[in-house]
């Protein structure tokens, strides 16, 4: 091979890897064109469609999750320049921008200020089941549930059959594995 070649195999390997080739045939995987740059934004977290009810142990966690959010924010943002740090920022941006607008929607309801006797939003109600098992449930807005340690929303097909009880009512839970029945024995506001 002579010298003409040499170069000439090397223009060529120039050309492919600047994206130029002769018949300017290159993938258009390895290009970056900016045709479908919505493929690459994160999709924003969606807000709940109900009405954000929380109850000040809510809020303050929220406020609460918002600074820590913030926080870990300003950190990411002092290695701006470090490429790995790009999409983590964006996720923390859209966390942020999530956390912004729960604590705008918040309607805070002081349970204390609840009628007393009624299920209510925020209030804490002690239920027998058909089988004799008790257990307490507290109507918590949607941030604050936790089904596991009997923290429910009010839009749950338990808060729904709970609200507006007293005690003494016999109300009927339709869940997935079907209805059982539960008697309300106590109602606290706290």
């Amino acid at each position: 091979m002579g010298a003409n070649s040499d170069s000439e195999a090397f223009r060529v390997r120039a050309n492919c890897w600047s994206g130029a080739s002769r018949e300017n045939n290159v993938s258009k995987a390895f290009t970056k064109e900016d045709d479908n740059a919505s493929d690459d934004a994160l999709v924003e977290i969606p807000q709940s469609s109900n009405p954000n009810y929380v109850t000040p142990t809510g809020m303050v966690a929220l406020e609460e999750r918002l600074r820590d959010t913030l926080a870990k924010l300003s950190e990411l943002r002092t290695r701006k320049d470090d490429v790995d740090t790009h999409l983590p920022i964006a996720v923390v941006e859209r966390d942020v921008r999530y956390l912004e607008g729960r604590i705008k929607r918040a309607i805070l309801i002081d349970p204390r200020m609840q009628p007393p006797g009624v299920v209510a939003f925020g209030a804490e109600v002690d239920v027998i089941d058909d089988d004799g098992k008790t257990q307490t449930y507290v109507v918590v807005g949607e941030d604050e549930a936790d089904p596991g340690r009997g923290l429910i929303t009010p839009y749950s097909p338990l808060a729904r059959a709970l609200i507006g009880a007293v005690v003494g009512d016999v109300v009927v839970w339709e869940r997935p594995k079907g209805p059982v029945e539960l008697e309300v024995t106590a109602i606290h506001f706290r």
